[in-house]
């Protein structure tokens, strides 16, 4: 069996000459600010734009920095846009969303994955049928279900309940959920089976202990989703007074001051910043483990 290193596009005698050394080095430092203006970029905009004077915006938008920075902009937004009101409504949205959704797919996972009911593949199936249809084509039905529910004949529009049910119908989550599931040892449940572990324990104190790192992915996947919704919760929630920040924003903007309106954006943005960066080892270790590289 060979053990020489596999040839890429340069050999290694093509890197230790000084131009193809340099050039590399000039060409990953391009790339990397490249990456870095297309990321970070759009966030340090809205930074710049959320504490600088209206007139300013609209002669000079390219501006790197504003002449006469206005930090009472962001104070402003939170008062007189009531910017704390609707991220108080955003946060209850998206976290009952995010249960919603992390109910689901783990236990439809862990069903499809674990139990294997002898329907598990037409299950599976129409959950990747799913995939294939466009969020936009269900929004009538969806309506008019939440308007007159199936069962009990009530109505849960204006209510949260008719933003976090329907957060639940996400078959990605649920594949990738599965996708995870499928790598962990089989061994494992049939062992705790022998043992007397009855389906419900099987789930809390053997397969959710080691789901760590995926549950953090699909937390991740289900928070962002919901945090940056538009169309359903404007949609579903016609007071104006429950609406998330995602919604009241493009209304306010008709009448407010444009640098409120971005201080508004700004103060929209932290939230999911910072929950990415507390929970980004275990968001990056759950994307290897299910392989949604690239």
């Amino acid at each position: 069996m060979s053990t020489e290193p596999a040839r890429g596009v340069l050999s290694a005698a093509d890197r230790h000459r000084p131009t193809v050394r340099w050039s590399i080095r000039v060409a990953t430092a391009v790339l990397l600010l490249a990456v870095a203006i297309a990321g970070a970029g759009p966030i340090l905009w809205v930074a710049k734009g959320a504490i600088s004077p209206s007139l300013e915006l609209l002669q000079e938008p390219l501006r790197l920095w504003p002449s006469e920075p206005q930090w009472e902009n962001l104070l402003l937004a939170w008062r007189e846009l009531r910017v704390g009101r609707y991220l108080l409504n955003t946060v209850v949205l998206v976290g009952g969303s995010w249960f919603v959704q992390l109910l689901v797919a783990t236990t439809g996972a862990f069903a499809l994955s674990v139990l294997r009911p002898r329907y598990g593949r037409l299950v599976y199936a129409a959950v990747l049928a799913t995939l294939f249809i466009p969020g936009t084509t269900s929004l009538v039905a969806l309506y008019l279900t939440i308007l007159d529910l199936p069962v009990t004949g009530g109505s849960i529009a204006n209510t949260p309940w008719a933003v976090w049910l329907p957060a639940g119908a996400q078959a990605f989550n649920v594949l990738i959920m599965k996708q995870f599931f499928d790598a962990l040892p089989r061994e494992l449940y049939e062992a705790a089976m022998v043992d007397g572990a009855g389906t419900w324990r099987l789930f809390w104190q053997i397969v959710m202990p080691m789901s760590g790192p995926i549950v953090a992915v699909v937390s991740l996947l289900a928070v962002m989703g919901a945090w940056k919704e538009f169309l359903w919760p404007m949609i579903a929630i016609s007071d104006t007074e429950q609406q998330p920040l995602a919604v009241a924003l493009p209304r306010l903007a008709e009448s407010a001051e444009q640098n409120q309106v971005i201080a508004g954006m700004l103060i929209a943005t932290i939230p999911p910043l910072v929950l990415f960066f507390v929970f980004q080892r275990h968001i990056v270790r759950g994307i290897g483990f299910t392989g949604l590289k690239g």
